[in-house]
């Protein structure tokens, strides 16, 4: 199919692309990538009557060290951080989220900042942008706000993004020198949507006590979630087997997965369970390697 008729419109800075969002309003969309957007307007299951395409903003790509962060422009590609050496040494689990999406073509389209607003409940970087504690700045004709990953997500597809508002820059805060994380998912074939995703960031303190840790899970729910149940079990005790097991089993009765061809609601609590375990132990390895070195 094609799409339906519409306008195509080309900004050249940040303040012109939000003036035509405040034009045009619901009827407008932004296109960054373009990855998942336009297969959408093909099949018409999309139809703005606008389209504003903001990735020729340079503005909006990207990626630097600035007071303890890593900050990333919204139009950063995958691709970008799949090979940035400062993501690499600071916030591994980000590389490899960025690395798990679709195929070489995705990845040297798709953006980390249409990735976030698209907001679907088996992508890769919600899980990780919880786990980091994550921020996302952005930026409307009221000024600029912004948005703990916490509070992004509001529903499938859906973020807290008004209609008038552009997400421009994600801020991931370093985690502790002591910590080490790592991003895992399960899914039919290599670069597909997550059936079950977790990304855990561990960090390790006298005794080897778990002195901090983030937990963000996909394929849980309608949104991405921080599975704080789970951080306050792991928190202040020495992980051991017997702990990740009942890690495991919290998560599998809190969770609430779409059921999908990707398969059943019971499966999927399963998967995430054994996601979950899996990328603790990990995380747990990489924190005591990283200790010891």
């Amino acid at each position: 199919m094609y799409p339906a008729v519409f306008e195509y419109l080309k900004p050249s800075s940040i303040s012109e692309a939000i003036t035509l969002l405040q034009q045009h309003g619901e009827d407008a969309k932004l296109l960054a990538g373009g990855q998942s957007l336009v297969p959408m307007m093909k099949l018409r299951i999309a139809r703005p009557r606008y389209l504003i395409d903001i990735h020729r903003i340079s503005d909006l790509n990207y990626i630097r060290e600035q007071a303890g962060q890593i900050r990333c422009g919204a139009m950063t590609r995958h691709v970008q951080i799949e090979e940035s050496e400062l993501i690499r040494d600071r916030v591994p689990m980000l590389c490899e989220a960025a690395s798990a999406i679709g195929d070489a073509q995705v990845r040297n389209r798709g953006t980390l900042g249409g990735g976030l607003v698209e907001a679907d409940p088996s992508g890769d970087y919600g899980a990780v942008v919880l786990a980091l504690n994550a921020q996302m700045k952005c930026i409307s004709p009221r000024g600029e706000r912004v948005i703990p990953a916490a509070d992004f997500f509001t529903f499938a597809y859906t973020t807290a993004l008004e209609s008038d508002e552009i997400l421009t820059e994600v801020i991931f805060p370093f985690p502790d020198s002591n910590s080490a994380g790592v991003y895992l998912k399960l899914e039919r074939v290599a670069g597909d949507f997550a059936i079950a995703g977790a990304a855990v960031q561990i960090g390790l303190g006298q005794n080897g006590v778990c002195s901090t840790v983030g937990v963000g899970v996909t394929g849980a729910a309608t949104i991405p979630q921080k599975a704080v149940s789970v951080e306050s079990l792991l928190q202040g005790k020495k992980i051991t087997p017997q702990l990740i097991d009942e890690a495991g089993r919290l998560i599998q009765e809190g969770a609430e997965p779409i059921e999908d061809t990707r398969g059943s609601a019971s499966y999927k609590k399963k998967a995430l369970s054994a996601i979950l375990r899996r990328a603790i132990a990990e995380s747990l390895r990489r924190a005591e390697a990283k200790r010891s070195s």
